[in-house]
Parts: structure tokens; sequence; C-alpha cells
């Protein structure tokens, strides 16, 4: 049984991942995209730097709120529907930004991008926690969440290009970069109505023998499991915990995502474009590393807690040198800093998800992800707020690298036997 569970969660991560992975770069990259549109969108709209910080912030909201319900709607309604729903019109949200040209348009669409990319992330989260057991399910995510730095990496020089278009048929590069890239993720949402099963019970690719020892495996480990209640995920100390955890997480992640490509360009002494969106990759393509290998380092020895805080300690220490380092030193800092909120993540998640099941599991994941859009919220407010107050423009950078160390002290405080940590051999490693 146990290769044939080894054959089924292999078939499994090759059949969902990139499908997941792909998707996730196009969200990651339609969210984060109006960061190498800023100097020029702000010079051509005359947005100020106050509703910028509320507008790439606003996103947050409305995700925030409807995290949690719409887990439950895929929950019900099933993966595959509500997953190409939820992409199509995020996908033309993203595509609509190209005509958001005064302050309230752009504030009411990203507003309501927020709202349609709301359920996509929870949503794979907990297509994960379904679909593979605890044993392998942070070198799953870890692969799934190498689709932010890839969405920057390629989002880099692929929106530096696109803001090159400037003056082609009349519009202004930004223009392009929103619609082109709006469109790529409309694309994948009719191609996510035929390639994905709403469920493991319904996986085409997997013969019923194999099926069988998956669920089986799973059901198992859902059954040790501390909650399934609905209630009991608002009245559980250690989800809050958790919680809090994540929204200092998505804080350094959001306030340094939004403001690099314009960081790196100052440091190169020039405006972001093509040349400047090439060195702004090269954090993310360390994040790829990062992502990779300490998941599956976490994997291997159950060590889930502290590796995620000194993940983050690291994260921390990166970007508190990259606000007075010179630039060489700089760019090495924020290679550390995303290598490590980055990878610090498919760690993190680990943890709620080995605790809770059932609707609880469901709803869990959206309440956590709800303080994370609360942090991506905060973050360009926070930074700008404190480089206003101390007339600093470093000061938001060390604002950040605090509040991340922090986030790692917060992780220490957590028990680990109330994180359910996984130990090694429960089920072989998936090479």
């Amino acid at each position: 049984m146990t290769t044939v569970l080894n054959t089924a969660v292999t078939k499994t991560r090759w059949r969902l991942v990139p499908f997941m992975l792909t998707l996730y770069i196009l969200a990651f990259l339609d969210r984060a995209n109006i960061g190498f549109a800023k100097q020029s969108y702000q010079l051509d709209t005359g947005l100020s730097n106050e509703a910028y910080a509320l507008g790439a912030g606003i996103f947050f909201i409305a995700y925030a709120c409807l995290g949690a319900p719409a887990n439950l709607l895929m929950k019900k309604f099933g993966a595959r529907k509500w997953i190409g729903v939820t992409t199509l019109c995020w996908g033309v949200l993203s595509s609509a930004m190209a005509f958001c040209d005064t302050e309230w348009k752009f504030l009411t669409v990203r507003t309501l991008l927020g709202a349609a990319e709301a359920g996509f992330f929870p949503g794979m989260i907990y297509l994960t926690s379904q679909w593979f057991p605890q044993r392998t399910r942070a070198s799953v995510m870890g692969l799934f969440y190498m689709g932010a730095p890839l969405a920057l990496t390629l989002g880099s020089p692929l929106s530096g290009a696109l803001l090159e278009m400037h003056g082609f048929a009349g519009h202004p590069g930004w223009f392009w970069m929103f619609m082109i890239e709006g469109v790529l993720a409309v694309l994948a949402g009719f191609w996510t109505f035929w390639y994905l099963d709403d469920n493991l019970q319904k996986a085409r690719f997997l013969t019923a023998e194999e099926k069988k020892a998956l669920i089986e495996q799973i059901s198992s480990e859902e059954s040790k499991k501390q909650t399934s209640r609905l209630m009991d995920v608002v009245n559980n100390v250690q989800v809050w915990h958790l919680a809090i955890i994540y929204m200092l997480i998505q804080i350094s992640v959001y306030g340094l995502i939004f403001f690099l490509p314009t960081q790196v360009a100052a440091l190169m002494g020039t405006t972001v474009g093509f040349k400047a969106s090439m060195v702004a990759a090269i954090p993310w393509i360390a994040a790829m590393f990062g992502t990779y290998y300490i998941p599956r380092y976490s994997d291997r020895t159950g060590n889930r807690r502290n590796l995620a805080a000194f993940t983050l300690a690291v994260a921390g220490i990166g970007i508190g040198v990259s606000a007075f380092a010179p630039p060489v030193v700089a760019i090495i800092a924020l290679c550390f800093a995303a290598a490590g909120f980055i990878a610090v993540q498919p760690v993190y998640w680990t943890m709620p998800t080995s605790m809770l099941s059932g609707v609880a599991l469901a709803a869990g994941i959206g309440f956590v992800n709800m303080f994370g859009a609360i942090g991506g919220f905060l973050a360009p407010l926070i930074r700008v707020k404190a480089e206003t107050v101390m007339n600093n423009s470093m000061a938001g950078l060390l604002t950040l690298a605090v509040l991340t160390v922090v986030g790692a002290i917060v992780i220490m405080a957590l028990k680990k036997d109330k994180v359910s940590e996984t130990m090694p051999g429960a089920v072989a490693e998936v090479k």
C-alpha cells in the first residue's frame, strides 16, 4: 500500500502543482504589477503617494472580508467551477486597470480585484490539504509558493518590456502592461474548467486503487486533528496566534514588493524600466531557491516552528540591511529578505492545516488569510507613514525590518505540540 500511496502522491503532484503554480504566477503578477507602473502611472494620472499606497493596500480589504466565505463556497460548489470563475473575474478586472486614469477608478478597480482574488489563494491552500498527506505538504506548498518569486522574476522583465511600449497605438506603457497581463489570467480561467477535478474522489488521472490509498491516508490524518467544528476556529487561541503571525509575515512581504522596483531603480540611479526590472528580478531568483529547499528540509526533519522563525528573522535582517547598505550589498540583502519571507510561508501553512479539519479547515484557512490580507493592506501605509513621520526615506524599510523580526519572535512563542509537527516517516518523501 505504501508503494501505491507514493505513486498516487507523485501523480497528484505532477497533475496539480504545475496548474496551481501557473495560476499563482498570474494572480501574484496581477496584484503586484502596480509596483512596476508606479512612477509612470503616477506621472500620467497625477496620483499622489498617499493615494498610491491606499490603492496598493485597498486590494486587501475585500480580499480579507471574503476569504473565509469564498472557501466555504468552494467546498460547496467544487474546486473546478469556483477556481475557474474566480480566475476569469480577476483577469477581467486586472485588464480593467488599463482604463483607470483617475483616483476613484484606481481605488474602485483595486477593491474589486481584491474581491475577485479573495477565493483563490485560500482555495489553493485548502485544495492542497485535501489532495496531499501532511508529510509531503510543506514541499508541495513550497513548489506552489514558487509562483510568487517566479511571477516577480518573469514578471519583472515582462512588465518592464511592456512599459517600454509607451505610445504604442496612442496608449501609455502601463496600459499595455495591465491589459496583456490581465488577458493571460482570462485564458487561464478557461483552462481551469477543462483541467481541474473537483475533488480527490473525482480524480481522472488516478486509478481506483491509488485514489483509495490516498483517501485513506488523508482521512486517517483528518481523524487525529484537534478540531473540525466551525465555531472552534474563532474560539481557538492558537488559531488567533497563527493569524497574527501570518499578518506580520504579509506586512513584510507587501511592504517590500510594492516598492521594490523603485527601490532598486534608486540604488541604480535610474527610473523603472527594462534594465532596472532585470536587476529587480535578482532577489526573486534567490527566493525561488529558498522556496524550493527550505520547505523540503522542513518535511525531512519535521522542524516547522524553529525553521520558520529562523527563516523569517533572516528576512527581517535582510530588509534592514538593504535600507543603508551600498548598492551591491543592498541587492544581496534583498535576496536574503525575499528568500526568507517567501520560503517561510509554505512551512507556516503546515501549522493551521495540521490543526483543523472539515468545515473548520476551510473557514480557518480563510480566517488566517484574512489577517494576512489586513497585513497586506497595512504594509504600504505603514511604510509611507513611517517615512513621512520620520522624514527619512529609509524609515519605512527599517520599520518593516523590526516588524518582521517581531514576527519571528511570535513564531517561537508557539508550542510545538500545538502545531502538530510532522515527524519523518509518515509518508516517504516524493522525489
